[in-house]
């Protein structure tokens, strides 16, 4: 399993609600992508201008076809990354085992 854990902090306030709908799109077409086993967008209740995706994917090769995909080249990068500052963390799952 690879986990990606993306932080995304908006960068101007008059875009949040924008940058939440975008987001919720990505979410349901990265969800039909081939080897996604998790896609979850939260936003923060104690900073309005931070989002967060919580992925898992079956293998290493999944994530990458997933940043090849027309989801996140034709849609997430030109729509949401100008929007926001991101940073991505591939995690290891520590609990549960």
């Amino acid at each position: 399993m690879v986990y990606n854990n993306v932080l995304l902090r908006v960068k101007d306030i008059k875009n949040i609600s924008l940058v939440g709908e975008l987001l919720k799109e990505q979410a349901k077409r990265s969800s039909e992508e081939p080897g996604c086993i998790r896609f979850e967008v939260y936003h923060s209740s104690s900073d309005v201008q931070q989002f967060i995706l919580v992925e898992q994917w079956a293998n290493e090769a999944d994530l990458e076809r997933h940043k090849n995909a027309k989801a996140f080249t034709e849609f997430y990068l030109p729509k949401v990354i100008p929007l926001v500052d991101r940073s991505p963390h591939l995690s290891e799952l520590l609990w549960p085992e």
